[in-house]
């Protein structure tokens, strides 16, 4: 099956073909460095790391830009109020926003380029479209004419007129028309400034991404994503910015991931509602946020709520069931490469090689994260059943089937990253974010236990019994085997 990827810009599903044979060009709009990720940046970064991993696990050479905006008036706000340099603000904020992401298995992109880096391209770029006639300066100011490219709102679908009516911009008196937008800023007293032809200024934020995007990934490129509140102004004006100097669309497919919802509001800052990632990773293991986020297709609106990710949770714990079961099973069924499959397997073998198949096949098909989890948690199942449930099976089939389980499972976690820990290292990240969460401590947990095991060793089941009991109330869950006595919590 072919690539197929919704196209914000035709609002239709197409066939995906490559700029260059085998090789891919994606650029996504990164983080403004003023403040701390939230789950809305997770979601995209998350979104767009999948887009990533899948070109490449489908042989594709991936170019995966995403950018830093690392000057702008809300980062000059926040050096100023802190009394220190905008840098200073970009540098914490930016390795703030990478520790985050390696903690979320967010791979590093190819390239992450700063705005201060390529002031310069920006000033070519404009000068560029001064000579087309589609700029203009006013008293170190300099704005794109919208009216003179025709083809604005066309990403977005709006119409320049109907725009024009219910305008809601900011008051101007230099714009000659209030949807025009600022390409070069000048500077004001005490702000950070760059020489221009126009005179000291810095530039707009639009023009960041037109100016690195073409830097690294030529004048059309593949795919340009970010999320859905930026297809308009920011996306719409970059094509405004590029095509109107090259006559041709900056990108061949826009892709746009849907919003978060926190409990089925709105995500803002007037509300109260944004969430950081790290104060979400103190409450739950890194992959519990990921999967949440994977389980719904790019498109869709997610609603973050403590239900959600309790359930993504429950359903990790269920994979990582499967793989610790597989890890221990492993030796014992080692495939040794000398036993015949026997013709009456079930189709087990076959079954692992069409779920596989079947989870390529969804992320083909504009990347459906959410069809190929199921294909996930369907081997999962496979791998409990052959263990627990297969008892006439032979050996030696057991092993094929396990290994081939288990190769697919790598295959899933290089595309999805998740479940890449092993089993025993989530359970016991998993168990500690949950001590910590619920104010309960591991020490009195491991005191109760070494009780009731004295109590078992003296036969006092009741009192062995009352402790199981006043340990499941803390939610505290016991597993008892030869080896011992493990214990989660749930």
């Amino acid at each position: 099956m072919s690539q197929k990827i919704f196209n914000t810009r035709t609002r239709k599903k197409e066939p995906f073909k490559s700029v260059r044979d085998k090789a891919v060009g994606i650029y996504a709009c990164g983080i403004t460095a003023y403040d701390v990720c939230h789950v809305g940046h997770a979601r995209a970064a998350i979104v767009f790391d999948v887009v990533f991993r899948h070109f490449r696990a489908r042989g594709y050479d991936v170019t995966y830009v995403k950018n830093f905006t690392d000057v702008d008036d809300k980062i000059i706000e926040r050096a100023n109020a802190e009394g220190v340099s905008i840098r200073d603000i970009a540098e914490r904020y930016i390795r703030l926003h990478d520790e985050d992401m390696a903690a979320l298995n967010v791979l590093a992109p190819t390239l992450t380029p700063r705005a201060t880096e390529h002031i310069g391209d920006m000033i070519e770029l404009i000068q560029a479209l001064e000579k087309k006639g589609v700029a203009y300066c006013v008293d170190g100011d300099v704005f794109f004419s919208v009216r003179d490219f025709p083809a604005y709102g066309g990403l977005s679908g709006r119409n320049l007129d109907e725009m024009m009516a219910g305008a809601r911009v900011d008051v101007n008196d230099k714009k000659k028309n209030p949807l025009d937008f600022v390409l070069w800023k000048k500077s004001k007293d005490g702000e950070p400034a760059w020489d221009s032809p126009w005179g000291a200024g810095r530039p707009g934020w639009h023009i960041e991404c037109s100016a690195m995007s073409r830097r690294y990934l030529g004048d059309t490129f593949d795919i340009h994503g970010g999320g859905e509140d930026l297809v308009f102004p920011h996306h719409e004006n970059e094509i405004a910015q590029s095509q109107a100097v090259t006559g041709q669309p900056p990108a061949n497919y826009w892709m746009h991931n849907g919003f978060v919802k926190i409990n089925a509001e709105k995500m803002s800052k007037s509300l109260g509602n944004i969430f950081p990632v790290a104060q979400i990773l103190k409450l739950y293991h890194p992959e519990v946020l990921r999967l949440f986020m994977l389980q719904s297709h790019y498109r869709s609106p997610v609603d973050y709520s403590e239900d959600s990710l309790a359930e993504a949770r429950q359903a990790l714990i269920r994979g990582y069931s499967a793989l610790g079961l597989l890890k221990e099973t492993a030796a014992k069924f080692a495939d040794d490469g000398k036993g015949k499959t026997p013709a009456d397997d079930a189709g087990h073998l076959e079954k692992i090689s069409a779920l596989r198949a079947r989870f390529d096949a969804a992320l083909d098909d504009d990347f459906n994260t959410a069809l190929a989890l199921g294909c996930v948690f369907e081997t999962a199942r496979l791998i409990n059943a052959v263990i627990t449930t297969e008892k006439k099976m032979p050996h030696a089939l057991k092993g094929k089937v396990l290994a081939s389980a288990g190769q697919a499972f790598e295959h899933f976690r290089d595309v999805l990253g998740v479940f890449v820990c092993d089993p025993d290292v989530f359970f016991q990240a998993d168990r500690a974010v949950e001590v910590r969460k619920r104010g309960l401590h591991a020490d009195v947990i491991e005191d109760l236990i070494d009780k009731r095991r004295a109590a078992r060793e003296d036969k006092d089941w009741s009192r062995a019994d009352e402790i199981r009991a006043e340990l499941a109330a803390m939610g505290v869950v016991l597993k008892d085997s030869a080896a011992g006595t493990v214990w989660s919590v749930e």
